[in-house]
């Protein structure tokens, strides 16, 4: 690690054509990081003054709170302005009057660690100067950026930091992606079955690969391949629209990792719950998915309220859940109408609460800890393990259980 004086000298160069902005720049913190070995030596031999003051005179790895407000004061001109005010909240959060470098390491490479964010949720007063919601002359892009981050976060810190950081690189490609591919497979079976509204009774739709159906389960992908079916085009517009208007924010937040996992998880856990408590049905649509992320969304609304600042929060928190209700209930009664091919059933609706259960826990943890490290996070391997033993569980069932309850099962299609 440098020692913390060849930080504050190197600050202290700003004034001969360095800037702050440059120094915090996550790209260059890297090339430091990957030339340490060169410049170690170089920062032994450095001073431990700047303009003839001590800062670390012991390389002990802290700066005093004062002596940090004193280099914010003398350069702060050159920072951006939202960086500056979590700077300072960094300075006032920490009661024992000393930084850490490391906690200044991770402001500087974008990643904010859990002695970060306490020092900040601690301090001893509110960030001072206009929200972000009172800047003017934004462009659209930084407008939309800016909406996003009062869709989803519920501090101002972190809203702040999220528009001064996000670049639209990469962009939210895994939402737009898993639509592109639905609205395809769906205009694709459209043109194959002769129909667009109601899909599912014709005779040939589950004959496809995709869908999951209880005679096939042991082909694997269809746990997850059942996505890429939908019912009807009724089915198909109610999950894109809530996947779109829920998914592209989350994504653009949080990136394409952490939904990626959210909406994964909900995808298995619909189609295994299917397969233990519906065991004769067969699964399609991606409402695992997106009523994993959906409630995901709403339950961290519901439990950030007083912090979240979209506009009509209620009414439209209402509409999300009007057109849930009504995709559920269409769920619903298709499953228990009676089926155009018997003896096989209808598509089952259990697979809408398997995504919900995994919204409201693995999904509210992932969404509560914008910009910290999930694996930092105990509830976050809680609700993992959690997971994992339904999934275990869920798979010696399809193992075991069908033939132990013997099961009547569906004709293969």
């Amino acid at each position: 690690m440098f020692h913390l004086s060849f930080v504050w000298n190197f600050v202290a160069k700003i004034r001969v054509g360095k800037t702050v902005s440059w120094f915090l720049d996550k790209h260059y913190v890297d090339v430091y990081a990957s030339r340490y070995t060169e410049m170690e030596e170089e920062a032994q031999m450095k001073l431990t003054h700047v303009e003839g003051e001590p800062y670390d005179p012991d390389n002990s790895g802290f700066i005093s709170t004062e002596r940090f407000k004193d280099l914010l004061e003398a350069h702060g001109s050159e920072l951006d302005p939202h960086k500056l005010e979590v700077l300072l909240a960094l300075a006032d959060g920490n009661a024992d009057g000393k930084i850490c470098y490391q906690d200044f390491v991770n402001l500087m490479s974008n990643k904010r660690s859990n002695s970060f964010r306490r020092a900040i949720l601690q301090g001893s007063r509110q960030l001072k100067g206009c929200s972000l919601n009172d800047e003017v002359g934004l462009g659209l892009s930084q407008r939309l950026v800016r909406h996003v981050a009062y869709e989803t976060l519920p501090r101002e810190v972190d809203r702040k930091w999220y528009f001064d950081s996000y670049t639209y690189c990469p962009p939210p490609w895994f939402i737009l992606a898993i639509t592109i591919a639905e609205v395809a497979v769906f205009i694709y079976y459209g043109f194959k079955l002769d129909r667009l509204v109601l899909q599912v009774s014709s005779p040939s739709f589950l004959k496809s690969p995709l869908p999951y159906h209880p005679q096939l389960r042991t082909q694997a992908w269809r746990y997850f391949s059942y996505i890429f079916m939908h019912t009807g085009i009724e089915h198909l517009s109610l999950n894109m629209a809530m996947q779109l208007l829920v998914g592209v924010p989350l994504e653009m937040v949080h990136g394409a990792l952490r939904i990626g996992l959210v909406y994964w998880c909900g995808v298995l856990a619909g189609s295994l719950a299917v397969s233990v408590t519906d065991m004769t049905a067969p699964v399609v649509g991606s409402s695992g998915g997106v009523y994993a992320l959906v409630s995901a969304h709403l339950a961290n609304v519901v439990m950030n309220w007083s912090g979240m600042k979209c506009q009509f929060k209620l009414f439209r928190m209402a509409m999300a859940l009007v057109c849930m209700s009504v995709e559920f209930g269409r769920a619903v009664w298709l499953r228990f109408y009676p089926p155009a091919f018997p003896p096989c059933p209808n598509p089952s609706f259990v697979a809408h609460l398997g995504g919900v259960l995994v919204g409201l826990t693995l999904g509210v943890v992932v969404l509560q800890n914008y910009e910290q490290r999930l694996q930092e996070q105990s509830l976050f391997w809680i609700f993992f393990c959690v997971y994992t033993l339904f999934v275990l569980c869920a798979v010696f069932w399809n193992i075991f259980a069908y033939s132990l309850l013997d099961v009547r099962m569906p004709p293969v299609p």
